[in-house]
């Protein structure tokens, strides 16, 4: 019986310990990857931010810690701090605690400010959201330059390292500060930009810092560049003290722990490698591998012996840091890699998180009250003033509710619930509230749904009910290249093509729709030859362009005067039949009566013996191109032809060109046989768009004029506008082109 008894007795002490081990194990924290795994109050933050940056991942980190349990857990005296300087709202406000200075110039904090800072809903927007991003050593993705742009405005900052040592010698060394930390995060496998941004934060730009002089009484010689074991004390420079303390000898550390850290840190290099690999060690490879697991102590990768093992007591330090590591990723480019950002999750947290210290109650009336934003690209922000971070971007006539009416003076803000679940700030300019009596039908009617390019039409609307007629709508064109619609719903066409205009109640989501077309009639033709000179049997290809270049019917009918002398098809191209004159016509297949000509002159057939042109030049067809810019002169052209032809050189309105004048755009090399002409090539010089053989700002002002159709440019000088030769019509890029030329940046090929 006695047996039994202890019998039982040890089972039943099994089953419990069984039961602590099972419990324990329900509340370890768990990861799960993706928006979807968190809870709805934490997704249409990331939402947006995942819209922003694709590349993001985001990890929801369970902590299974009860909200009001690790808030009750933090919230003890000395545990977090911030300036004495700071407003009541951020201070702990108890009798005897009140501005009581933990350390020099910091006092302990309010319960608010440690339940604002803890809840990572607060801190979802694209600057905050870096206390959350793992921190470990990339080599894809961190470089010399990041460090170095995260260090920027800081002494150190492209600056070469030097220190002293115990005897207050100097040492100079080779490398900089950036070389030191990129080393020092090789070793510790701890990002660089997370380093350089601890670094700035615990002590600052300066290098005259306590903390990394060298030059502390009873501590020459030593460095702390994290503050590492700088705990707070009443003694003047207490912090510091400790930790350089903890540099000298590791405050009493095992000698295994000492070479494991590099202590003592008697160089700078020594103490950002070692502070490195502590903080890899003792943080970031323990689970508390984002700023603000460092700062507050949730994941229980240690095995549930949390809220102590705390790298820092400033309660606004991750929030701080944060922005650090944003803006040094912001100026290195490097935004839009992929990054995993690991963000806590609480059990029983409350739908709206705590408000910032810094933002006043009283301010805001307590508020329920459905409204719609009036604007357009309105921000949505964490505060209510400008300087605060952007949520999200809403427009006319997206929904929300007001929870706070703002009164405070100067500019109105009020606090809002979006439909998606978003909490922030939007400025009262842009908020209008729902009304009772709303537009339940909007009806259109267009007396014709095609315009004419230029044309404008009225667009009539009918509201219903009628108690809602003066109600505001909205018009939109999806196509404002196309047709575009004011205020008042007058719609002018802009170019050929298909637009749909919406008509939008402002209120609500009642809309309206009608399709417009636009056509655009053809109004010129242009050739891009006005005189070609054809030898018998050769064919030529003329190109004409319909105006405008968005006409609906592009289509051209070519015609021959005399198709015994010359034909011409309907692709434009030319062949010559014998000797004599004819006019090439081409007509608009939409209206007949535009139509444009050139003269074309057949004479005889040259033999290829008669004429060699130096392969230094580009012949196409009647063109010649590759002139060099630098030997255009009409003699420097001549001597590349060889012939037992007449050969003359005239400009642009056909005036003989003497040896020493400049030959542009447009000028004509003519073979001619006493008299006649048997052959005319048309030059270009790409970018000289004027035609007096030069590149500098005058062509810069035609071809612009050009390009905004101020002044249309004939055939030959749109191509000589086309500097990147690929046949189509002068941009803005050519423009730049030219540009680079004249100052001598990039040299036009011709």
């Amino acid at each position: 019986m006695k047996n039994k008894k202890y019998i039982f007795i040890i089972i039943s002490i099994i089953l419990i310990i069984l039961a602590i081990l099972f419990y324990s194990k329900s509340l370890a924290s768990t990861k799960l990857d993706g928006i979807e795994n968190f809870p709805d109050s934490y997704r249409p933050y990331l939402e947006e931010l995942a819209k922003k940056h694709p590349n993001w991942k985001f990890t929801a980190l369970y902590t299974n810690l009860d909200w009001k349990y690790a808030v009750d857990q933090e919230n003890v005296f000395g545990k977090n701090l911030v300036p004495k300087n700071y407003s009541d709202n951020w201070k702990n406000t108890k009798p005897g605690e009140y501005n009581v200075e933990v350390d020099s110039g910091w006092v302990d904090s309010s319960r608010q400010a440690v339940e604002y800072c803890m809840d990572p809903r607060n801190f979802l927007n694209e600057v905050r959201v870096f206390q959350f991003e793992g921190l470990s050593y990339d080599s894809s993705t961190n470089n010399l330059d990041g460090i170095e742009k995260i260090l920027y405005g800081t002494e150190f900052y492209n600056t070469k390292v030097s220190y002293y040592d115990s005897f207050g010698n100097t040492i100079n060394m080779n490398g900089k500060y950036s070389d030191l930390i990129l080393r020092g995060a090789v070793t510790s496998k701890v990002s660089p930009y997370h380093l350089a941004s601890r670094i700035k934060q615990e002590v600052g730009p300066f290098l005259t810092h306590g903390s990394i002089s060298g030059t502390v009484d009873g501590f020459r010689g030593l460095y702390n560049f994290y503050n590492i074991g700088a705990t707070s004390s009443a003694e003047p420079m207490g912090a510091i003290k400790n930790g350089l303390s903890y540099a000298r000898d590791g405050k009493g550390a095992s000698q295994e722990t000492k070479d494991k850290y590099l202590i003592p840190w008697n160089t700078k290099e020594r103490a950002i490698t070692g502070g490195a690999i502590f903080i890899g060690s003792s943080y970031i490879n323990v689970g508390q591998n984002t700023i603000y697991l460092q700062k507050f102590d949730v994941n229980d990768d240690r095995g549930n012996d949390l809220f102590w093992h705390q790298y820092m007591t400033n309660v606004l330090a991750p929030y701080s840091e944060s922005k650090s590591i944003y803006n040094g990723y912001l100026k290195t480019g490097i935004l839009e890699t992929s990054m995993t950002f690991i963000i806590p999750v609480y059990e029983n947290m409350p739908n709206i998180m705590t408000q910032s210290p810094n933002i006043n109650s009283s301010d805001f009336i307590s508020d329920n009250t459905k409204v719609f934003c009036s604007g357009t690209n309105v921000n949505i922000r964490t505060g209510p003033s400008s300087s605060y971070e952007i949520i999200k971007t809403v427009s006319n006539p997206d929904k929300m509710t007001r929870i706070g009416k703002g009164r405070q003076l100067g500019e109105k803000w009020d606090k809002v619930v979006l439909e998606n679940g978003i909490v922030g700030f939007i400025h009262q300019n842009y908020v209008t509230e729902v009304p009772q009596v709303q537009i339940e039908k909007i009806d259109i009617s267009l007396d014709n749904k095609t315009l004419q390019k230029g044309e404008n039409k009225q667009l009539q609307i009918t509201i219903s009910p009628q108690e809602a007629s003066d109600h505001k709508v909205i018009y939109i064109s999806n196509n404002p290249q196309v047709a575009t619609v004011d205020d008042k719903g007058v719609i002018r066409g802009i170019s050929q093509g298909v637009a749909t205009i919406t008509v939008k109640s402002v209120e609500n989501d009642v809309q309206a729709q009608i399709e417009i077309n636009v056509y655009s009639k053809v109004t010129g033709i242009t050739l891009d030859q006005s005189q070609i000179y054809m030898q018998i049997e050769d064919t030529f290809k003329i190109n004409a362009n319909i105006e405008p270049a968005d006409a609906n019917d592009k289509k051209i009918i070519y015609t021959s005067q005399n198709n015994n002398i010359a034909t011409i098809d309907e692709n434009g191209i030319i062949t010559a039949k014998q000797e004599g004159d004819t006019i090439i016509i081409a007509s608009s297949n939409e209206n007949n009566s535009i139509k444009v000509q050139c003269n074309l002159s057949v004479v005889r057939k040259m033999e290829d013996s008669e004429i060699h042109i130096d392969s230094s030049l580009n012949v196409n067809s009647l063109e010649i191109s590759g002139i060099d810019y630098n030997e255009n002169t009409a003699s420097d052209i001549l001597q590349k032809i060889t012939t037992h032809l007449d050969l003359e050189i005239v400009n642009n309105k056909d005036k003989i060109l003497k040896h020493t004048d400049l030959v542009g755009t447009g000028s004509k090399i003519r073979v001619k046989e006493n008299g006649k002409i048997l052959r005319e090539y048309k030059i270009i010089i790409y970018g000289d768009v004027n035609g007096d053989g030069k590149i500098d700002s005058v062509d810069l002002l035609v071809l612009q004029r050009h390009i905004l159709e101020l002044e249309k440019l004939e055939q030959i000088y749109t191509k000589a506008g086309n500097i990147n030769k690929n046949g189509k019509i002068p941009t803005s890029v050519d423009l730049l082109l030219i540009q680079r030329h004249i100052l001598g940046l990039q040299l036009i090929e011709q």
